[in-house]
């Protein structure tokens, strides 16, 4: 497949991965309707898309980390995905952070195909263990390297040494929305030099979702995450009516892009999204900030009388890769000084 990049090789088949019901889940503070969840599963169920994952937007157990539960428990959520989706495989979201390697392989008993486990890239090292044990209690499971720009590619890929060869792919991850085409190029063909299998998962903050995601995709990426309409955290994600659409007119339709133009259209009826901080997106995009936390810049940008932008660009340059709290926090005081 060519994908209009002029290419003759032969490479794998590509995939789309629908998250519309885990990544759109942030975007109404992971509360669903049980029956829109159903009927909308029921419909995926019957259109070319590779899989399917549901569940909490940050993960499996998120709550154990003292965040806000989705109303519906994964238990459910599994009940729910047996019963609708008989055609193509289901799975969740993880974090060694709070998921529990017993609940992964609970899940994987109850119908959970896939598993991807999101970690920043200088994380993986410490959580090889974990990589290595999921992947003995879950048919699938994809590393998701959160915040992949924030990490030097040379070094991000370094970083992989040891990764189980049990894994079933690698995913860069644009947590920001902040890569252009060029840096998709980059990191895709980076991570595809050691591993076969190599997943895209784009934010949309500057726009660039949908074409990020056709680049990974000519860059050697087999499968690339979107979302009905593009709901998702933030500004949400690379919307997957538009790529089926831009895959009919540079090859084939693949995957009945007039269907998944007609779910995008429910989903915008039934899911109505929680407005979002336009300002802080862009913000968080350019200077390299996780939208997860702009609450806490927004409180100590007035508790410290500066702007938050200030406040963002001095926690990157004290942060040795992506910032964190306390990154936030040693960046107030120095600006309060």
């Amino acid at each position: 497949m060519s994908l209009g990049d002029g290419r003759t090789e032969e490479v794998p088949a590509i995939e789309l991965l629908d998250c519309t019901l885990r990544d759109g889940s942030y975007a109404v503070d992971f509360q669903l309707d049980e029956e829109f969840v159903t009927q909308l599963l029921t419909r995926l169920d019957n259109i070319p898309v590779a899989k399917v994952e549901v569940g909490h937007g940050i993960g499996l157990e998120a709550e154990r980390n003292g965040i806000k539960p989705c109303n519906i428990g994964h238990h459910r959520w599994a009940e729910i995905a047996r019963s609708a989706l008989t055609r193509k495989p289901w799975g969740m979201f993880a974090q060694p952070e709070f998921t529990r390697l017993d609940t992964i392989a609970e899940m994987s008993g109850l119908g959970m195909s896939f598993v991807r486990v999101g970690m920043e890239p200088d994380r993986v090292p410490e959580n090889l263990d974990y990589l290595r044990r999921a992947t003995e209690l879950c048919g699938q499971v994809y590393l998701n390297l959160m915040k992949s720009s924030a990490t030097p590619v040379h070094e991000l890929v370094r970083l992989l040494d040891g990764v189980a060869p049990g894994i079933a792919g690698v995913y860069v991850v644009d947590s920001y929305g902040a890569m252009l085409p060029a840096d998709v190029q980059t990191y895709v063909s980076a991570v595809r030099e050691h591993f076969p299998v190599v997943g895209f998962h784009g934010h949309d903050n500057l726009g660039m979702a949908n074409i990020n995601s056709i680049t990974a995709l000519q860059a050697g990426a087999t499968i690339v995450d979107a979302t009905l309409d593009g709901i998702g955290r933030g500004s949400g994600n690379a919307a997957i009516e538009s790529l089926a659409g831009v895959i009919k007119i540079l090859e084939t339709d693949l995957f009945d892009y007039q269907e998944l133009a007609k779910l995008a259209e429910y989903c915008r009826e039934n899911m109505r999204p929680i407005p979002e901080d336009r300002t802080m997106q862009v913000l968080g995009a350019v200077i390299g900030i996780h939208s997860g936390y702009f609450p806490l810049v927004e409180k100590l940008a007035e508790e410290y009388h500066t702007d938050p932008a200030r406040l963002m660009e001095t926690a990157v340059k004290i942060a040795d890769h992506s910032p964190r709290k306390d990154d936030f926090r040693a960046a107030a005081s120095r600006i309060g000084a």
